[in-house]
């Protein structure tokens, strides 16, 4: 399968919702009640980050038992988890930047690859590279919504994921800029609301954040 077609099976999973939540899930217990609450308030896929020892068990249990979840694996560092995360059945693989030993890797999988750039060098390496679709990590940290406008004229056929301090107060404005196909949020699942199942809130949270686009 070529890049080409690779992004072209990312792109629906991106486009089909303004926000990804981003997860990082201490507890794998949690997992499948949490992405099932994610799913029925309108926001199938999620990114579970590796960030967390239960990570890679959280992928597994979503993939195997939530109907609907549409899996991604975050915080990606390295070829070796690229493949792990393959095959725990991630449909999708993020990292918060971009090595060669990532390239090789998301070349020889056929899973899509969503890399990091923030710097203009950055994000031309990676338009060379045939990546249309990028993370814009630390969003806000990196200049924000500004930036992310400074950057529409130069590269005008690229589109941004920005994910960092993106909450409720900002994401309207990221949302409006036309070169944002979505946002990565982990405010669609907070940490206490998890730790306390309340499963029905974070449904509602979700169906908030379905609605913003």
């Amino acid at each position: 399968m070529s890049r080409h077609q690779k992004i072209e099976r990312l792109l629906p999973i991106l486009e089909a919702q303004p926000v990804i939540p981003v997860l990082m899930i201490e507890d794998r217990a949690a997992a499948v009640p949490l992405a099932r609450a994610l799913v029925q308030g309108g926001l199938p896929a999620i990114e579970i980050t590796l960030r967390t020892e239960a990570a890679m068990d959280a992928i597994r249990l979503v993939v195997d038992e939530v109907e609907g979840a549409i899996v991604g694996a975050g915080t990606v560092l390295s070829a070796r988890d690229y493949d792990k995360v393959a095959d725990a059945g991630a449909r999708f693989v993020v990292s918060p930047g971009t090595t060669q030993e990532l390239l090789d890797a998301a070349r020889d999988s056929p899973v899509p690859f969503l890399p990091g750039a923030i710097t203009p060098s950055e994000i031309m390496a990676m338009r060379e590279e045939g990546y249309s679709v990028l993370k814009f990590f630390p969003a806000e940290q990196a200049g924000g919504v500004s930036f992310l406008k400074s950057l529409a004229s130069p590269f005008a056929d690229m589109r941004f994921c920005p994910t960092g301090g993106v909450s409720p107060a900002n994401v309207g404005d990221y949302l409006a800029l036309p070169n944002v196909i979505c946002v990565g949020g982990s405010w669609t699942a907070p940490g206490d609301i998890v730790e306390a199942e309340a499963w029905v809130e974070i449904e509602q949270l979700a169906q908030k954040a379905a609605r913003l686009r």
